[in-house]
């Protein structure tokens, strides 16, 4: 046999079996260790615990065994007193992972006050908390530094509080040295925050203060001041967050910022009216409706505008008397300006009798009208009927005049005066309402026998009808001599001393020279009126 064995052919086939044999067994190994490895890259990307590359593989019939285990559900939340780690249970726990968790939470209890008390007891990965604790504070961070070790399945609070009265007292008093100590500590670097608050705080209100700046860059007085005060509140808060951030307080700025916020909207709401009126003072401020010593009429009330202030405009009515009204129902409401266009018409009406001419009529009134030196040329004065009545025919007088050099109210009067003299004058009557009382035949025989009857003495009244075909004519001429009377005593009147003054049309410079006082006198409101800057 080993001669056979030894022949030349026979070694050499034997060889070539042995090479084919071994690269079949190479690359019948080779698959299965790629596969081995696959499934543990698989398994770890699928955090799949016993899955490593050093798992055994093993290629018996084409079947490749792997050890991987399964993922356990997430465990229910605690319920009844216990607190639950809602991390993966293992399946096969040990005692002494029991000891080590047991030792590790006795470890970190013994180094914290308040939690040496506490027992600890692990069993399967449940851990028993009992013992005692002073507060609850205490005994929630027992259960939450337990629940932060990895293999604890649940935590069961069975912890006492005890609530006593000294260990509550006493750790309130230790954090509050320990606070005190702490801000003793920071002194130094709080002064330091409080003068760098101070410094930029200075600065602003340095900067606010620099009225002729601001001025320069805007006409507008209330802008002006406006702008200068949002500069003040801007460098305050800056200085607030340089100063807070000095000391590491970023995070109370925050607070202070979330707390104004929600003061400022409750504030908001309760002065809504003072804010409303604020916003009219800067439009009126912008705007420029009217200016000081211009007659106007806000809302029906007319007066001479004094000033503008932030929250109210001041006029002097014609009485003499200041008057405020708030800017929000300036702003809002009808403003009539008087000065605005110095040239203003007046009206007046009169009656003439009905069989009277009224075209003769006004052309009358109107010659005694241009006599005026007060009446102006242009627009010049017109007379229209307005009205046919059944005694009288009314007519409508319409004047007008430079209300800067004229008072109106004296230049209305006066051409009142003289249309109706001159009427007069050329025979036209103005007549007064006539009422006429008509009886039945019985109440006049009844009147009649009244007064037959009745003595003087017993009776003042006498009641005399009267048809109404009855001639006047003694009625108008009693009424003539009283007319040429009146004018006698009327112009015996007007000779006499300080006449001029009743016939004076001028502005009474009284008041005016109490506008002009009003104005010149200090105020610590701002005038937001400015004639520099434009008018609308």
């Amino acid at each position: 046999m080993d001669t056979y064995l030894d022949r030349p052919r026979i070694r050499h086939l034997l060889r070539a079996w042995g090479q084919m044999v071994l690269l079949l067994s190479i690359f019948c190994t080779l698959p299965a260790y790629a596969a081995g490895e696959e499934v543990s890259g698989i398994a770890a990307a699928l955090g799949v615990e016993g899955a490593t590359p050093d798992s055994t593989t093993t290629a018996d019939d084409d079947t490749l065994e792997t050890n991987i285990s399964t993922p356990t559900p997430a465990p229910p939340p605690a319920i009844n007193g216990e607190s639950t780690n809602n991390g993966q249970i293992e399946t096969t726990p040990t005692l002494q992972k029991d000891n080590d968790i047991r030792q590790r939470i006795n470890g970190i209890f013994s180094e914290i006050e308040g939690l040496q008390a506490v027992t600890v007891n692990v069993t399967q990965g449940v851990v028993t908390l009992a013992g005692e604790t002073a507060n609850e504070k205490k005994a929630q961070q027992a259960i939450n530094l337990t629940n932060r070790l990895t293999d604890v399945v649940t935590v069961d609070d069975n912890i006492n509080r005890t609530l006593d009265v000294q260990e509550n007292v006493s750790t309130v008093y230790q954090g509050l040295k320990a606070q005190l100590e702490n801000l003793v500590k920071a002194l130094p670097l709080l002064l330091v925050g409080i003068v760098i608050f101070a410094l930029v705080t200075w600065f602003g209100s340095w900067l606010s203060r620099r009225k002729k700046m601001w001025q320069r860059l805007t006409p507008n007085p209330f802008v002006a001041e406006l702008l200068s005060q949002t500069i003040k509140v801007i460098f305050i808060i800056f200085g607030l967050i340089l100063a807070l951030s000095l000391i590491g307080a970023e995070t109370v700025l925050g607070t202070l910022l979330g707390g104004a916020g929600v003061i400022g909207i409750a504030v908001g709401f309760a002065v809504k009216d003072t804010i409303e009126n604020y916003i009219a003072s800067l439009m009126l401020s912008i705007r420029q409706p009217f200016r000081a010593r211009d007659q106007v009429v806000i809302n029906g009330q007319e007066g001479i505008v004094v000033r503008l202030t932030s929250r109210a405009t001041i006029l002097m009515t014609l009485d003499g008397n200041q008057l405020r009204i708030p800017n929000a129902e300036v702003f809002k409401g009808t403003i009539l300006n008087y000065t605005k266009n110095p040239e203003r018409r007046f009206t007046f009406e009169l009656g003439v009798d009905a069989n009277d001419d009224p075209l003769a009529a006004i052309k009358v009134g109107l010659d005694a009208i241009h006599t005026l030196a007060f009446v102006l040329e242009e627009p010049k004065a017109i007379a229209i009927i307005t009205n046919v009545g059944d005694s009288n025919i009314v007519l409508e007088f319409q004047v007008w005049v430079d209300q800067s050099e004229t008072d109106f109210l004296k230049a209305r009067s006066i051409a009142i005066r003289e249309t109706k003299h001159a009427l007069e004058n050329q025979g036209f009557s103005l007549p007064e309402p006539i009422y006429r009382l008509r009886f039945n035949n019985k109440l006049e025989k009844a009147f009649e026998h009244m007064q037959s009857g009745a003595s003087s003495d017993k009776s003042d009244m006498t009641v005399t009808p009267t048809m109404p075909d009855e001639p006047e004519n003694d009625e108008r001429h009693v009424d003539d001599t009283d007319k040429k009377q009146a004018k006698a005593r009327a112009k015996v009147i007007l000779q006499g001393q300080n006449a001029d003054d009743v016939l004076d049309a001028r502005p009474d410079d009284k008041l005016m020279e109490k506008v002009e006082q009003e104005i010149a006198e200090s105020s610590d409101e701002t005038d937001l009126l400015n004639n520099n800057s434009p008018q609308e």
